[in-house]
């Protein structure tokens, strides 16, 4: 019985999510590009570190800030960036492999 409305309830969740893409199918190029940064800049709850992070070995820099530059963005030089660079990617292993590590964690706690 619980399995079945577990199903029923995943139909109306996914009826729902069809029909609101459908609603916003014009908008999806424009929205797109600025939804994919969010996420891969968010800081997700299971690894609490940023995909684009665990990725690259480094933050990502936010568009406004090199419009609207903030202290991080100014005082940056070519040779304190280059540092910085090499030490998060030596570093980039243990923070992937401590991300997975808390990833099972969370599962087990889940489960």
């Amino acid at each position: 019985m619980a399995n079945g409305q577990a199903e029923s309830t995943n139909k109306i969740i996914i009826n729902n999510l069809k029909k609101r893409l459908e609603e916003a199918k014009g908008n999806w190029p424009e929205v797109l590009p600025g939804v994919l940064w969010a996420y891969r800049t968010t800081s997700k709850t299971g690894t609490r570190e940023m995909p684009f992070s665990l990725v690259y070995g480094s933050e990502a820099l936010i568009p406004v800030e090199m419009g609207e530059p903030s202290t991080r963005f100014t005082q940056a030089t070519e040779e304190s960036n280059d540092e910085e660079l090499r030490t998060n990617l030596d570093l980039l292993e243990q923070r992937r492999e401590a991300a997975l590590i808390r990833m099972a964690a969370q599962k087990q706690i889940i489960e």
